[in-house]
């Protein structure tokens, strides 16, 4: 790897994000490196199915994220697997820092690390990811119909998924460790009118439930009295809070209080040249396919901004 050439466009992140900016990029003739530290897909590869993506019925997350690849890899872009410790943003071109060390240069970079859904970190959480444990009522709220789920968490997700799960399963638990929910007015009215969600207030799970098939219910303590009980639920949908991958941002890039990057409508953040797609951006909602159109923005928007900085000399080591 040539540390001292400077290519068109770095991407960081192998979601579907990325791997759709590195098609559309590939597809602009732009010479392209995309860097991902684990598997390619993101948090879609862990997903069992996957019904909302257009084109496809049903699919398996992994799968899907296999189908991002290969049509990415079908253009022979050059990709990376290793992790990105840092960026440093310039003026003819930026810098991303790689954990081994070696840097890599580019006119322009997008960001598409992603985010993490915000975990309990209780026995059986993990174990049970995808065969019960959800982060994403919208995602795989269809497959619990007409069964008993709880929903963990107090804030407008948690209370918004809660009314969204009490409409197809047999009903909800909906469980928080406060006294009372976080979440807007409206929607706590809505909760409390709603006949199909049990509330379970100044309660935590301590533990999840399976066997074989997957969950198969719920450990609680009450934070007042200590009493402990279980309940019996084939779903777990976890809302505790989602936390942005937003540590490799630079500084000078705006970002609003919950560290998600603000961008224009080309996906252009605060510093030119520099891009911000998918779970990592500010927007009205993650989905893939919102995931895969920022992707889609960010590399257009990227190809334009190379094409006018070289038209106008600005670029430096040009052919390096």
């Amino acid at each position: 790897m040539d540390d001292e050439k400077i290519h068109d466009v770095i991407i960081v992140g192998g979601g579907p994000a990325g791997l759709s900016a590195g098609i559309y990029a590939m597809r602009a003739a732009l010479d392209t490196v995309l860097i991902e530290k684990g598997a390619y897909g993101g948090q879609v590869s862990t997903t069992k199915e996957v019904e909302n993506y257009p084109g496809f019925k049903e699919i398996g997350g992994f799968e899907l994220c296999e189908k991002f690849l290969e049509h990415a890899q079908a253009y022979d872009i050059e990709t990376v697997q290793r992790e990105v410790t840092g960026t440093e943003p310039g003026v003819s071109h930026h810098t991303v820092v790689l954990d081994d060390g070696s840097r890599l240069h580019a006119h322009a970079l997008i960001l598409a690390a992603g985010g993490t859904s915000k975990k309990l970190n209780i026995a059986g959480e993990e174990e049970n990811f995808g065969k019960g444990v959800s982060y994403c009522a919208t995602c795989d709220g269809f497959f619990f119909r007409n069964k008993e789920v709880a929903v963990i968490g107090g804030g407008d997700t948690a209370l918004e998924d809660a009314l969204y799960l009490a409409k197809i399963t047999s009903k909800v638990t909906l469980i928080h460790r406060r006294d009372e929910f976080r979440g807007s007015r409206i929607l706590q009215q809505r909760v409390f009118n709603e006949k199909n969600i049990e509330i379970k207030f100044n309660t935590v799970a301590t533990a999840i439930n399976s066997d074989a098939s997957g969950v198969t219910g719920l450990s609680l303590k009450n934070t007042q009295t200590e009493d402990t009980h279980d309940i019996g639920v084939e779903g777990v949908f976890i809302f505790v809070g989602f936390s942005p991958n937003s540590q490799i941002v630079p500084a000078g890039i705006k970002c609003n209080t919950t560290g998600y990057v603000i961008t224009d409508e080309k996906c252009e953040t605060s510093i030119p040249g520099v891009f911000a797609a998918g779970d990592l951006r500010q927007k009205y909602a993650n989905q893939i396919v919102l995931a895969a159109a920022d992707g889609c923005t960010s590399a257009l928007a990227a190809a334009h901004y190379i094409e006018t900085c070289k038209a106008a000399g600005i670029s430096d080591k040009e052919g390096q």
